[in-house]
């Protein structure tokens, strides 16, 4: 006496149906994927570079940044040695930023007297470069009240021209 029910292996059922229908999306979606992978290493390997060029620099600054007594921030020009701005209190953006540039120079065992470049582009982007060790931060990437912070050191202490107020 066999209990099992009767099985007509030569038709397929309907569940099997199903399972089998649901199999070739799933193929087809690995098969995308593994050609997206394909095409980006073929990409990278070949030296595709995705980023877009720099615009060309509309204006630069040397800047040197020294900590003073009370944690305050001074701000040097280069050329002159002078004093051309003074950052108090907490300032975490600027602060952050600086520290990942130095952090970078005492990895290699470079001075902390080498300026950093603040350059302004004519697409309107601020970069923060350190000559020294190459390393650049794109300040426009953090927003704009953060790009502000270093945007504001483009005049800062440079006399301002008196203006002739004939009419």
């Amino acid at each position: 006496m066999n209990t099992l029910p009767q099985q007509d292996w030569s038709t397929p059922n309907a569940s099997a149906r199903k399972a089998q229908g649901l199999n070739r999306p799933m193929a087809w979606i690995g098969v995308m994927l593994l050609a997206i992978l394909v095409a980006v290493g073929l990409a990278r390997w070949s030296g595709l570079d995705p980023r877009t060029p720099d615009a060309p620099v509309k204006w630069q600054r040397d800047l040197q940044f020294r900590d003073v007594v009370g944690g305050d921030i001074a701000v040097l020009d280069h050329h002159t040695g002078q004093q051309v701005a003074s950052f108090t209190g907490e300032q975490g953006f600027l602060r952050s930023t600086l520290r990942a540039l130095a952090r970078e120079r005492h990895r290699e065992s470079l001075s902390s007297d080498a300026p950093f470049l603040l350059i302004g582009r004519t697409d309107g982007r601020l970069t923060l470069q350190d000559p020294s060790t190459g390393q650049r931060i794109d300040l426009e990437s953090f927003g704009p009240n953060n790009a502000a912070v270093f945007a504001s050191l483009r005049l800062a202490g440079q006399e301002t021209k008196p203006q002739n107020n004939t009419r």
